[in-house]
């Protein structure tokens, strides 16, 4: 399903639209409405975030939303079921860190696909670092989506798409999850470096908040993730201007 909504996107010359949410924030009810009512506000593919203890890859929106979540007593097991909850109309991809799948057990990405789930992605697995592992969830029924940082040789970036599918998700910018003022200013060219080497859409996310932003993004990338600022706006102003913030960026990189 992930990659058939992405090569219909490329066919129809759009850009998807990925949009972040954390799995049981601001709470599984309206965790689970956020995922069911996004596609309809524009969002092409749904990053589901799995709350963890230690989020070291994100910033302070996200770790918040996260710790909120585990209060709730939102485990792994719990996203799973929210989604399934959910039903969404667009595909889904697990977002998680390792540790919380190797508790989960061997079948997890079974679970997983039976609750609604297309595709994984782990933040803390680079390409080469536990072979076993990397195996085991790039031979399984979930479509393995791989991360680029904009500082990766290119050389690298070839080996690194090579193990992924559905799309490959470039890091605009070093450092944390979070809200910026501005697009990175040598995106483009990291942009031309990694396509150079891959076939597989390219989404970047990181810092991208603003309809402008996504427009730009948009006209350099098959693809643009929204994470921390989807986030903040649940948690400070609710469900509902979360999806009209994605209603006014589906504008902004739909415009001609």
């Amino acid at each position: 399903m992930l990659t058939d909504r992405l090569r219909a996107l490329r066919a129809e010359g759009r850009r998807a639209l990925v949009c972040y949410v954390t799995a049981g924030h601001p709470t599984p009810a309206e965790s689970a409405r956020l995922i069911r009512e996004l596609p309809a506000a524009g969002c092409d593919v749904l990053e589901v975030g799995v709350p963890f203890s230690d989020p070291l890859a994100d910033g302070p929106i996200i770790q918040g939303s996260s710790q909120k979540a585990l209060e709730q007593g939102v485990t792994l097991e719990r996203a799973l079921g929210i989604i399934a909850e959910a039903k969404p109309t667009a595909p889904v991809v697990l977002f998680s860190y390792l540790n919380p799948l190797m508790k989960a057990g061997p079948d997890v990405l079974q679970r997983a696909k039976a609750a609604g789930v297309s595709g994984v992605l782990v933040t803390d697995l680079p390409v080469g670092a536990d072979p076993e592992r990397e195996a085991w969830l790039g031979s399984g029924p979930l479509e393995f989506v791989r991360l680029v940082a904009p500082t990766t040789p290119q050389q690298r970036m070839a080996e690194i798409v090579k193990h992924g599918r559905g799309f490959v998700y470039l890091i605009s910018r070093l450092g944390v999850t979070g809200v910026h003022q501005g697009v990175a200013t040598d995106l483009p060219a990291s942009v031309a470096k990694l396509r150079a080497v891959c076939d597989l859409p390219i989404c970047v996310g990181f810092g991208i908040s603003t309809p402008e932003q996504v427009r730009a993004v948009g006209d350099v990338a098959d693809g643009v993730v929204v994470g921390s600022a989807l986030v903040q706006a649940v948690e400070t102003r609710g469900v509902d201007a979360a999806l009209a913030l994605v209603r006014e960026m589906r504008a902004a990189l739909d415009r001609p």
